[in-house]
C-alpha cells in the first residue's frame, strides 16, 4: 500500500515572494495599530464621546481591505501590470483635472474626490503616482533600443512625467517634488543620458521660479503659495509663532529618551496636531524611544535594499524599473515624512507610508508593494526553475 503526501496547505504557503518585505510589512503593520490606537485618544474624545475603540476599528478594516489589495496584487503576474499601467494613466490624468477644478477644497487646496455612493475620498495624486511609476517602467523597458536618442528615448517619457506633476503641483507641491525626483532616479537607472536629466532639472527650476514670481502679481494662478512661505518662513525662523508643530514633536522626540514612554503613555498626542498621520513618527519615539524610532527607519532601509536585490535578480527589465521605481518613492517619502518630524525640513503634510492612519493612501501603498512582491514571485519561480535544471 503506497502513501500518498498530504496536499494541505499552510497558511504561509499563500504568501508568495520576498519573505522579508511580507515580514517587514507585518511588523509595520502591527506598530501602526498600535500607535494609532494611542494617539486618537483626543480624537476620539472630542468627536465620539470618549469611545477609543472607533478609530482603530475603523483603521484595522481599512488595513485589512488594503492588506487584501496586496495580496491579490502578489498573485497577479507582473508583467501584466504594463498593458494596466497605460489604463491606469488614462484614467488618472483627466481625475486630477478634474480634482484641479472641482475636487474637495480644503486650506485652499484641492486634492480630494469624493468615491460616488460612498463617504471616502482619495487623493487623486496617490493614484496618479502608482501609474506613473508603472508607465516609465514600461515606457523604458520598449525604448532600451533608442534609449540615448533625445526624440526617441527621452521625449515620449518626459511628456507623461511634466503631465502628471504639473497637474499635482498646484494643489500638491511635495508629493509632486518627491514623484518629479522618483522620475527622475528611474529614468537615471534606465540609462538616460545624463546630461538630459541635468538639463531636465535646470530648466524645471527656472520654471518653478518664474511660476512663483507670476503668482506673486497673480495669486489665483497658485492658491498654495501663501501657505508655501509660511510654512518657509516658520522653518527658517526657529523662533517664530507658527513653529507649534515643530515644537511639539521636538517634545515628544526629546521626552521620549533612549527607550520611550511605553505604549499608550504618549503626553504630546494631546499637543500635535494630526499626531496619527503627519506626525505619527513623533509618537513612535516618545512611547518606543529612540530604539523604536531607528527600528521603524531600519525596516525602510531594508524595504528598498530588498527591492533592489530583487530587481537585479528580475527576469525582465521591466520588473526591475517597477521594483526600484514603487519601493524608492515609498521609501522617499517615509524619510520626507521622518525628516520633517525631526524638523530637517519644512512641514509637507505626506503620511508616513504603511503607519499613518488613512485609506486610500494606504490602498495605494499596499498596491505598490503587491506589484513588487509579484516581481520577486517571478524571480524566486526563475531561481527555482533554475535549480531544477541543474539537478
Amino acid at each position: 500500500m503506497t502513501e500518498t503526501k498530504g496536499t494541505s496547505k499552510r497558511f504561509g504557503d499563500y504568501f508568495h515572494g520576498d519573505k522579508t518585505i511580507w515580514a517587514i510589512v507585518g511588523v509595520l503593520s502591527v506598530i501602526s495599530l498600535l500607535v494609532v490606537w494611542s494617539s486618537t485618544g483626543s480624537l476620539a474624545y472630542k468627536y465620539h464621546g470618549g469611545n477609543t475603540m472607533y478609530y482603530i476599528i475603523k483603521h484595522a478594516g481599512l488595513m485589512f481591505f488594503g492588506l487584501l489589495i496586496m495580496f491579490i496584487a502578489h498573485n497577479v503576474k507582473y508583467k501584466y501590470y504594463s498593458r494596466f499601467s497605460q489604463i491606469l494613466l488614462f484614467i488618472a490624468v483627466p481625475l486630477l483635472l478634474i480634482t484641479l477644478f472641482s475636487g474637495a477644497n480644503l486650506n485652499e487646496a484641492r486634492r480630494w474626490l469624493q468615491i460616488p455612493g460612498t463617504s471616502l475620498s482619495f487623493q487623486t495624486s496617490d493614484m496618479a503616482k502608482l501609474a506613473l511609476i508603472m508607465y516609465l517602467a514600461r515606457l523604458l523597458t520598449k525604448k532600451q533600443e533608442d534609449i540615448k536618442d533625445l526624440k526617441k528615448g527621452f521625449i515620449p517619457l518626459m511628456i507623461p512625467i511634466i503631465l502628471t506633476v504639473g497637474l499635482i503641483l498646484p494643489a500638491n507641491f511635495s508629493t509632486a517634488a518627491i514623484l518629479f525626483v522618483t522620475s527622475l532616479i528611474l529614468l537615471f537607472i534606465g540609462r538616460i543620458n545624463l546630461k538630459y536629466i541635468l538639463g531636465v532639472i535646470g530648466i524645471g527650476l527656472v520654471s518653478v521660479g518664474i511660476l512663483l514670481a507670476v503668482a506673486q502679481f497673480y495669486p489665483k494662478v497658485l492658491p498654495r503659495l501663501g501657505t508655501w512661505q509660511t510654512r518657509f518662513e516658520n522653518f527658517t525662523d526657529k523662533d517664530s509663532e507658527g513653529n507649534y508643530q515643530a515644537e511639539q514633536s521636538k517634545i515628544a522626540i526629546a521626552t521620549g529618551g533612549v527607550f520611550g514612554k511605553a505604549p499608550g503613555n504618549s503626553m504630546q498626542r494631546n499637543f500635535l496636531p494630526h499626531p496619527y498621520s503627519d506626525f505619527i513618527y513623533a509618537i513612535i519615539i516618545e512611547e518606543y524611544g529612540l530604539v523604536g524610532g531607528l527600528i521603524v527607519l531600519m525596516l525602510y532601509l531594508i524595504l528598498l535594499y530588498r527591492a533592489v536585490q530583487i530587481a537585479l535578480k528580475s527576469p525582465g527589465t521591466f520588473g526591475a524599473f517597477l521594483s526600484l521605481g514603487l519601493m524608492f518613492s515609498l521609501v522617499f517619502q517615509a524619510f520626507i515624512n521622518m525628516a520633517v518630524v525631526v524638523n530637517l525640513l519644512p512641514v509637507t503634510g505626506q503620511p508616513l507610508p504603511l503607519l499613518s492612519m488613512g485609506g486610500t493612501s494606504f490602498w495605494f501603498t499596499s498596491f505598490s508593494i503587491g506589484i513588487v512582491l509579484s516581481v520577486s514571485r517571478e524571480v524566486k519561480l526563475s531561481e527555482n526553475e533554475k535549480t531544477e535544471g541543474n539537478e
